[in-house]
């Protein structure tokens, strides 16, 4: 009888009516490998999504609530070839330890049994040339046959196993040719051998093997690293919160059991679980990892704090907006595995042409035996041309071409703060000629900030902010923060439209419009000198000041405008503002192109206009009217700040309050196009004038071995330069 898995614990909801399922793949080794699965899963009624993670070998799949099993899916993996069970990141990382072990120890095996071949196989070349005897000829052989049998049975196990999986279901992969051709050479060798023949292809065998292996952990360990980032993010992510039950006790109580409102207590040395506000304490916090800001910040009452920051010192109540899956840290993992499981056109090429690899490389083999028994060759001397064709023209190089260039890139791009959100975001973002800000929350900080804060006597701050913090008006939580207030006054009401006001030793204060503090006089001076800030007026009885708040430019914007223009790239503002505030920021980035007062049909039409001049445009912007313009892009990106809907439509997102990953995404992109292009041209020159060399027969197998491996090598080496990109764009 065999038991049936209950899936409930691993299913959560997609959205309306769809459920979402991760599950861990094994056998998983190429991008043919990848395409074969989803083509599958996509043609099961209802599924609508499958998607492989190669870098965690993870199936995403979603369906229709109700209309499938969970089971058949497995069960559809194993008449792949392909055995599947729910993934689980913690027992994913230690699969996947035990993998990369598995394989240095037969790469170890493989190479010393390389090694000691080679040492017999030197003489036997020489000694066929000079005056080596039979005898001793035969008894190297017969060594090396001892040597590499075992050796081989062990070390070349992941390649026969998946080979077998494949055959067992009558498909085909690339490890079938690969394991044919191993076969093969050993089995020459071995007849060769019994018939005393001058050469036996021992060392081609092995040398093919200790490669292949070496290839394979590569590109393992390099995935790896790439992974290692959503690692980080994933431990950032505590079980439980310690809780508030009533005003003098707390309770550790699970994440899940976490509601907003509620008050949570954060001491030195924690992280915290959940996204909210500080009710009250006072603290440095590290939040480096969510947004990419290095020092530490001070939080106090009013501060927001997220999932995943470190409390450094001092103890905060929180007031919790969002645990568990709801968390801002949980929207950057769902980010990032978006751009892990993103898939670029030049990745489709080349799941396309890894697809017509397994039978145009035998029918190669096949048709090469065949032509040299017609041209008169013996059967010996054309089974031995037909194993170097069938090893030379291993997929390697073309199956790890672009998957290496996008995972090194990927990683590179996380390190700069840029998560990737469609699958050919790198080749559009490569393509910009043209970047085109939002203003307002884009080029400046999202966050209000009081201009005038020195004219104001430092009392009056002070009071202003305390009187602030009953209000959750943009305008008054930027005095409260200027004022670094922590204590409200009591008895405070607020007048909706108007303001907030009490008493104060019997006097009456108020905090809002200058018409409702009686400071319109006031309030026009200062617009008159800085017509691009808001005005809001605080009254002390007959006491009146008027604080000028308008937001700052983000710190390095304008040193990312500068390396845009350096690049080639063009820069413009688009933004609904009025024109003084957009004048000004367009002056103090030295931008010449701009436009204010722009409604969003307005800036899809100018995006479209420069679009029908040959121009190709990045367009970053955070707001929700920025979202048709941003889907009109060419390319797009906005901040982890920006709405969701901005977020969802954009092709990326960048954290912090930096501009610099912007230039950072572009420079990562265009060098891994760059490098996209170059492997794939390798991938096709190596293969235009190594497989009619070996066709023709004058390529042994242990030449061919050391070519394949030499061209899948070189194309991997040729990936981790994405990796200098980060570097050049900092």
């Amino acid at each position: 009888m065999q038991a049936t898995m209950d899936f409930s614990h691993y299913l959560r909801s997609a959205g309306s009516g769809v459920l979402h399922l991760d599950l861990a793949v094994e056998g998983i080794n190429c991008a043919g490998c990848m395409a074969r699965i989803e083509r599958s899963l996509a043609k099961i009624p209802d599924v609508t999504l499958a998607r492989v993670n190669l870098t965690d070998h993870r199936l995403a799949v979603e369906w229709k609530a109700g209309s499938i099993d969970p089971a058949m899916f497995v069960d559809r993996l194993a008449a792949l070839g392909y055995k599947a069970y729910p993934f689980e990141r913690a027992g994913a990382e230690t699969q996947e330890a035990e993998r990369a072990s598995a394989l240095l120890r037969r790469l170890g095996v493989a190479a010393f049994a390389a090694m000691n071949v080679m040492m017999l196989s030197v003489p036997v070349w020489s000694g066929n040339l000079s005056d080596m005897l039979p005898e001793q000829r035969d008894f190297f052989h017969w060594l090396s046959a001892l040597i590499v049998l075992p050796a081989a049975a062990y070390s070349a196990q992941p390649f026969f196993a998946s080979a077998w999986s494949a055959l067992r279901v009558r498909s085909v992969n690339m490890d079938v040719p690969i394991s044919i051709g191993i076969v093969l050479a050993l089995a020459m060798s071995l007849v060769e051998t019994a018939f005393h023949a001058e050469h036996a292809y021992f060392d081609a065998a092995i040398m093919l093997i200790a490669f292949l292996l070496a290839g394979r952990y590569l590109d393992q360990n390099m995935r790896r690293r790439t992974r290692a980032f959503a690692g980080n993010l994933a431990a950032l992510k505590a079980e439980t919160a310690t809780k508030f039950i009533n005003d003098d006790e707390i309770r550790t109580v699970p994440v899940a059991a976490i509601e907003p409102g509620d008050i949570v207590l954060l001491r030195p040395g924690e992280r915290s679980t959940v996204d909210g506000t500080v009710v009250s304490g006072r603290s440095e916090i590290d939040q480096s990892l969510i947004t990419g800001e290095t020092l530490p910040v001070t939080a106090t009452a009013g501060s927001a704090v997220f999932a995943g920051t470190l409390v450094r010192s001092g103890t905060l109540r929180v007031r919790v907006s969002a645990a568990s899956e709801g968390t801002l840290l949980s929207e950057i993992s769902r980010l990032l595995d978006n751009a892990l499981q993103a898939r670029s056109r030049y990745l489709r090429l080349a799941e396309r042409a890894s697809r017509l690899y397994a039978p145009v490389v035998h029918a190669a083999a096949l048709l090469t035996m065949l032509g040299w028994l017609v041209a008169g060759a013996t059967l010996h001397d054309s089974i031995v041309t037909a194993i170097a064709v069938l090893i030379i023209t291993c997929p390697c190089a073309l199956g790890l071409a672009i998957p290496a260039v996008q995972t090194v890139a990927s990683g590179a791009l996380f390190g700069s703060g840029v998560l990737l959100n469609a699958g050919d975001a790198i080749e559009r973002m490569a393509e910009v000629d043209r970047v085109i800000f939002d203003k307002t929350g884009t080029l400046t900080l999202p966050e209000l900030d009081v201009a005038n804060l020195a004219n104001i006597p430092a009392d009056v701050v002070a009071l202003a902010g305390r009187l602030a913090l009953s209000s959750r008006h943009p305008v008054a939580v930027a005095i409260a923060r200027a004022a670094s207030a922590t204590a409200p006054l009591s008895g405070v009401e607020e007048e909706p439209g108007q303001g907030v006001h009490g008493l104060l030793d019997g006097v009456e204060i108020r905090l809002g419009r200058p018409s409702y503090c009686g400071a319109d006089r006031l309030a026009n001076a200062i617009l008159s000198r800085d017509p691009e800030a808001s005005v809001v007026a605080f009254r002390h009885g007959e006491v009146c000041h008027v604080f000028a708040v308008r937001q700052r430019l983000r710190g390095d914007a304008p040193e990312v405008v500068a390396r845009l223009q350096r690049l080639g790239i063009a820069v413009e503002i688009i933004s609904g503002d009025r024109e003084p505030a957009v004048r000004a920021a367009a002056e103090a980035l030295g931008i010449s192109e701009w436009r204010a007062e722009m409604t969003p049909v307005d800036k899809i039409a100018r995006i479209t206009d420069v679009a029908q001049r040959g121009s190709k445009v990045l367009m970053v912007g955070d707001g929700l009217n920025d979202a048709p313009a941003l889907a009109a892009a060419h390319a797009s990106m906005s901040p982890i700040t920006a709405t969701h809907m901005s977020q969802a439509v954009a092709d990326a997102v960048f954290l912090g309050d930096r501009l610099t990953p912007v230039v950072s995404a572009v420079a990562i992109s265009r060098r891994a196009l760059r490098l996209m292009r170059e492997n794939l041209w390798l991938a096709v020159v190596y293969n235009a004038f190594a497989v009619p060399i070996a066709v023709a027969g004058v390529v042994t197998p242990l030449i061919a071995a050391a070519a394949m491996s030499g061209s899948s090598l070189l194309v991997m080496l040729n990936a981790l330069r994405a990796r200098s990109a980060r570097k050049e764009a900092v």
